[in-house]
């Protein structure tokens, strides 16, 4: 038997390292995961060389909640990624849940067991991304902007929604530096100093007005995780309607119209790096 889902990564409107508050918007850059059934045993690949230990731990999830011995049942993972690694970009909350997601798929159906539900597939990838260490809140933000599509604006302390909902459609501009970070080299208690203000640009995104917040959040956060905020400036500068850090870092992000496109882009082009164009995505996690 074999299941594929498609799983995209997602942009941040609020870092909710701060305040335990956040909001993030779905993006079309995605993970793509295939998943077939063994006789036994848990095999995993992916296509950027990176770590299979939260592949893993993910099955474990889904086996521990049915009961499964790996003796008894097995499954091949296989992930593509146009998600760059450790970005800020939300490639792990994507891979946790596309592999959440296509491993249910399967021991349902081989075990005719009743499949999980949506919010149990993100809470068992969350669970995963934790206890692998690639994610400091849990990032429910995150997880739930990539599975549901669309924006979220999340109390992630509590794993629960504030909004839901589509988000207009918009052409969406990633500069990569030639560089990564990765969220265990941050510093919570640092970019907790700047809590009051992370709560202003909060109170903008409760308000729906997303692209102030996310503005005021890239702000905010370039200047405590010491990114060059000027990226942002420029693109705003440039025609973007909103744009600011996405996570951590290392990339920034920028909402932009068809007619800035070009614009925006020449105006990253004395940066270091690559320039990836794609979109809002408001389909979410998916069988394919």
């Amino acid at each position: 038997m074999k299941r594929t889902v498609r799983s995209p990564g997602s942009a941040t409107i609020i870092n909710a390292i701060a305040t335990g508050f956040g909001s993030a918007f779905g993006i079309g850059l995605d993970i793509v995961c295939e998943a077939k059934s063994i006789k036994s045993g848990i095999e995993c690949f992916n296509d950027v060389g990176a770590d299979n230990t939260l592949m893993e731990l993910c099955v474990k999830r889904v086996f521990d909640h049915y009961n499964i011995s790996q003796e008894e049942f097995g499954v091949n993972l296989k992930t593509t990624s146009k998600l760059p690694m450790a970005s800020g970009l939300s490639s792990s909350s994507a891979s946790s849940n596309a592999i959440v997601k296509a491993v249910s798929e399967i021991v349902s159906q081989e075990f005719d067991f009743k499949p999980l539900d949506d919010l149990e597939i993100i809470n068992m990838a969350i669970d995963a991304s934790l206890e692998a260490g690639v994610t400091i809140t849990g990032s429910f933000d995150d997880a739930t902007a990539s599975y549901f599509g669309g924006v979220v604006v999340t109390d992630n302390k509590n794993r629960e929604f504030i909004i839901k909902e589509k988000m207009e459609e918009h052409p969406i501009l990633v500069y990569m530096p030639n560089f990564y970070s990765k969220s265990g080299d941050s510093n919570p208690e640092r970019m907790k100093l700047l809590s009051p203000l992370v709560e202003t640009a909060f109170s903008f995104a409760k308000d729906r007005n997303y692209f102030k917040a996310l503005n005021l959040n890239g702000l905010i956060y370039s200047a405590t995780l010491g990114f060059d905020s000027a990226i942002a400036v420029d693109a705003l500068e440039a025609g973007a309607i909103a744009s600011g850090l996405s996570g951590t870092g290392s990339s920034f992000v920028a909402v932009v119209s068809p007619d800035s496109i070009d614009d925006v882009r020449e105006s990253w082009s004395k940066y270091e790096g690559k320039v990836i164009e794609t979109a809002v995505d408001n389909i979410g996690c998916v069988l394919i």
